[in-house]
């Protein structure tokens, strides 16, 4: 953070979105300089947001809170970094570098309406912690409703069940991602990691992922086995870094050379 013949240069990291970091990634984004504000929940208000009246006057605070909640989020120096965290911090005074890791949200904010008919149909109950545990929320959320962000999240506590239902505990749900945004390379990786045969699975597998899909609860499951085997056509496979490996005294023979 510097300046610059008195114009303000560079950007300022503010970790904690509860009142104090909102106020000032304010006052630092009014005074010119570009906030990243980084806050661990799905929403920034922190424990404020949480309360009913302030002390020592009694106001009803999330009348004090929203007008501030408003302000940060529609601020144009102000980037929300919810669901995150600050996992590095190197340099010096003036000149750090930030780490920070993102958790996703699973929902697309630039699709999201706010509209709650995702939670009104996801069948799991969780316990809230925005009230402390008192009440239950589905895993499809918003933190509070008057929430900024307003988008909701989904709460994604276990494996999905194609991953469950695999043998080889594949994570299917992201490597069909990763082909989705045409990270061909990347999506192989992901399978490598648990899968050594994907050429030849991706054609013999009966695919057990696909019955536990919950996609076929709406119309058909994800073509899974066959996104494994097209994602292992594309990709060459010896362009591919090849993993370091224990060497082993065991020989193995393998009868027919089909696929």
């Amino acid at each position: 953070m510097e300046r610059n013949n008195g114009n303000p240069v560079g950007s300022v990291m503010v970790v904690g979105g509860g009142v104090a970091g909102i106020q000032a990634a304010l006052d630092l984004a009014n005074s010119g300089f570009y906030v990243h504000l980084v806050e661990r929940a799905s929403a920034i208000g922190g424990t404020m947001s949480q309360l009913d009246k302030t002390f020592p006057t009694n106001d009803c605070s999330m009348c004090i809170i929203s007008p501030k909640l408003v302000e940060c989020g529609g601020h144009p120096n102000i980037q929300l970094l919810t669901l995150s965290e600050l996992t590095a911090l190197n340099g010096e005074v003036g000149r750090f570098q930030a780490t920070v890791r993102q958790y996703s949200r699973f929902i697309d904010r630039a699709k999201c309406t706010g509209c709650g008919e995702c939670a009104n149909v996801c069948p799991v109950e969780l316990g809230n912690e925005f009230d402390e545990g008192i009440s239950i929320r589905k895993a499809a959320y918003k933190r509070y409703p008057q929430a900024v962000p307003g988008t909701f999240a989904i709460d994604k506590r276990d494996r999905s069940p194609c991953t469950n239902a695999c043998p080889n505990q594949v994570n299917a749900h992201g490597y069909v991602a990763l082909i989705a945004q045409g990270k061909y390379r990347e999506a192989m990786g992901v399978i490598l990691r648990n899968l050594p045969l994907p050429g030849v699975i991706g054609r013999i597998c009966p695919h057990p992922c696909e019955t536990a899909c919950r996609r076929g609860q709406v119309d058909e499951p994800v073509s899974i086995c066959a996104l494994k085997r097209f994602v292992a056509d594309q990709v060459d496979i010896e362009s591919l870094p090849i993993p370091t490996m224990e060497k082993r005294s065991e020989k193995v023979a393998i009868i027919g050379s089909g696929p």
